[in-house]
């Protein structure tokens, strides 16, 4: 459905920029002369051209509306690929019994992260 209403609202695009480019202006029009009467007379073509243009226009705009509603309708809820996920590492097991910091034959205790970003630069407080 939707392609359909796309193809046709490409023919109706089309459509009206040859109604359009035939429309006489200030420095004439793609559409030559005509019949001096009847419907293709220079009043009949304008009255003609005019009202063709307004009805695709109408057209074309109920046309992008609809397709506008149905791709919004279409969308379905995103799902992350589980496949791409990074393993969450473990977080590292704490001993039950720590020795005391000043023990012997203990290890030192980390020095604290300077609070700064990822480079290491201290923040300006």
């Amino acid at each position: 459905m939707f392609t359909f209403l796309l193809i046709l609202q490409t023919a109706v695009a089309l459509l009206l920029i040859t109604l359009i480019l035939m429309q006489r202006s200030e420095g004439g029009g793609l559409a030559g002369g005509g019949s001096p009467t009847g419907m293709m007379s220079a009043r009949g073509a304008s009255d003609f051209l005019t009202r063709g243009t307004s009805i695709l226009a109408t057209i074309f705009i109920v046309l992008s509306i609809l397709l506008a509603a149905l791709a919004a309708g279409q969308r379905s809820g995103r799902v992350i690929d589980p496949n791409l996920a990074r393993p969450i590492p473990a977080a590292p097991a704490t001993p039950a019994t720590a020795p005391p910091a000043g023990a012997p034959g203990a290890a030192p205790a980390p020095a604290a992260p300077a609070q700064g970003n990822q480079s290491g630069v201290p923040l300006a407080q």
